[in-house]
């Protein structure tokens, strides 16, 4: 078997210095683009990626006085009082179980809705439904979850005043875990359906309006146009969104949980990070809450880089 002679070493270092100056041509030509964007990389740097040096923290008994540095180290031992704790299998489950009713019902609709408006002809009633769709995005949590104790209030509630006048009993919807999870997942959909919409909405407005043309002339209906135009043409962004879903689905959002959480409905509202904000902020057990955190990040990277493989494998459409 014949061998590939040897690059010379001086073939080498011209060919770098080459590759080298051709970087600093592009970044000296460019140089205001390279200006605008050093904000954002500088963000990331200080506000993401700096306080991943803390993650130490995770393996050490933290104690305060002596610093992450000189803290000791105690390897895997918070990791495994997390797994081996009582409520493990209950936070797993109820974040789970959260991220997936999430994902299942809140992923599609936005879709839904994006096809829907991009159907309607009238300009002014399109405007009206996205204002109408958009304003609860703007909502903050405390306001949205303050109208759930409203709307959902045992005693004078809109929901349970319908339900008395029908004969029934009042139900007290935020005190009963069986009732939490939708009551989160769905008003969550409602609220952010319509922004989540948009970025259908702007692939949809870049679809070549050439192939509902061309499908009109052959006699395809407006659900066959739909169905073979729309949807591939905006596959490719909803595989992208689904994947970003995907590397958050333990990351189940702790303000709102927290707010609509009592002690009546713990069984089905006590998610990760609820503990972790016990534990850490509460109770003060900076290493124990670190390790959690550190394990939900983990696993939901691993859930990102998986779903992205698979995605690239079946569609050749990834985010790298």
């Amino acid at each position: 078997m014949l061998t590939p002679p040897p690059v010379p070493t001086a073939s080498i270092k011209s060919r770098n210095k080459t590759s080298r100056s051709l970087v600093y041509k592009r970044v000296k030509k460019n140089w205001d683009l390279y200006l605008l964007i050093l904000p954002v990389i500088a963000f990331f740097l200080i506000f993401e990626y700096g306080p991943m040096y803390g993650l130490q923290i995770a393996f050490k008994d933290f104690i305060a006085n002596k610093g992450i540095l000189d803290s000791p180290w105690v390897g895997l031992k918070h990791f495994e009082r997390f797994f081996d704790s009582y409520y493990f299998w209950r936070l797993l489950g109820n974040t789970l179980g959260i991220g997936l009713y999430q994902l299942l019902v809140g992923f599609p609709i936005p879709i839904i809705l994006a096809l829907l408006i991009n159907e309607v002809r009238s300009k002014k009633f399109s405007r009206f439904v996205q204002t109408i769709t958009y304003a609860p995005h703007f909502l903050s949590t405390v306001v949205m979850v303050g109208v759930l104790f409203i709307f959902l209030s045992p005693q004078t509630g809109l929901l349970n005043s319908l339900i008395t006048s029908l004969g029934g009993k009042p139900i007290d919807f935020l005190t009963q875990p069986e009732w939490f999870k939708s009551i989160f997942v769905l008003s969550g959909v409602w609220q952010q359906m319509g922004w989540s919409s948009i970025i259908y909405l702007a692939a949809l407005a870049g679809i070549d309006q050439q192939l509902h043309e061309a499908a009109r002339v052959d006699g395809a209906s407006r659900w066959q146009r739909i169905w073979h135009i729309n949807l591939p043409g905006i596959m490719p962004t909803i595989i992208v969104l689904l994947i970003l879903n995907m590397g958050s689905l333990l990351s189940v959002g702790f303000e709102k949980v927290f707010l609509m959480q009592n002690t009546l409905n713990m069984p089905a509202s006590d998610i990760i990070s609820t503990h972790v904000y016990r534990k850490g902020i509460i109770d003060g057990q900076y290493s124990y809450s670190a390790a959690v955190g550190l394990f939900n990040s983990v696993i939901n990277f691993t859930l990102l880089v998986i779903v992205n493989r698979i995605a690239r494998k079946v569609n050749n459409t990834s985010l790298w």
